[in-house]
């Protein structure tokens, strides 16, 4: 129904139901008009339901909300469907009036007076509508990004290992076995998913080896010198003695 005094929104009164648990609602009253409007908010039953601004008067071109509690419902129900209706009455005031100048009057229909009604139904909505993604789909959608967590980690542990190596190798001959167990442990461990697309990390593998070799290779020279330096020594003194 059109109006000439105000506009209603919305055209009806969406409320959630959900069982022992009050819930509200609002409505929004325009003036459409440069007079001062008188408004009343009436209900089919006043009992179920509570109305703030029940009646009030907009200054010319103004609005307000009005909002409407539903009290807690006792039990669940089959299904949504409400009967309840709420009805906006308006009508003109005189200029510059106030609450005190609000009568029962203002709403008596009479000659050359102009009342308007505007209508709304109740409807009953769910409380907590289900997702409208069901959850597989969001674990399928979250597997991508999984995997690409996995690479971007193995390729940051590959890098380091790298950086690492050539640290290590740069410093001469002096690698320790225990600095070089640690490296090589952590690209073998990489090595599984990087050894055939990355060439660059077979390379760094054989230098490490050799870097290890070198290492084997020092210890058994110092150790065979030492032997020998003490044979020799233990000669000389028995040719002291004698």
């Amino acid at each position: 129904m059109s109006s000439t005094l105000l506009r209603v929104s919305p055209s009806e009164l969406k409320i959630p139901y959900e069982v022992k648990r009050q819930r509200s609602c609002c409505m929004q009253l325009m003036n459409k008009t440069d007079k001062y409007v008188a408004f009343k908010v009436k209900t089919t039953n006043p009992r179920k339901y509570s109305v703030r601004h029940t009646c009030g008067i907009l200054l010319p071109r103004s609005s307000c909300s009005v909002t409407v509690t539903m009290q807690a419902p006792k039990e669940m129900q089959l299904d949504y469907h409400c009967k309840d209706k709420f009805l906006v009455q308006s009508a003109v005031a005189r200029d510059g009036a106030t609450m005190r100048d609000f009568v029962p009057e203002l709403f008596t229909r009479a000659p050359g007076r102009l009342i308007e009604e505007f209508k709304l139904r109740v409807v009953y909505i769910a409380a907590n509508p289900p997702s409208p993604v069901p959850e597989e789909a969001e674990e399928e959608d979250a597997a991508p990004a999984l995997e690409e967590m996995g690479r971007e980690a193995k390729k940051s542990s590959v890098l380091d290992a790298e950086s690492r190596l050539r640290s290590v190798a740069n410093s001469g001959p002096m690698l320790s076995c225990t600095e070089g167990a640690s490296v090589a442990s952590t690209l073998v461990g990489d090595r599984v998913h990087k050894v055939h697309d990355n060439p660059k990390l077979e390379q760094d593998m054989e230098l490490l080896s050799e870097a290890r070799s070198s290492q084997q290779g020092f210890s058994v020279m110092f150790v065979l010198f030492v032997f020998m330096s003490s044979v020799f020594i233990g000669h000389l003194m028995k040719h002291i003695k004698v």
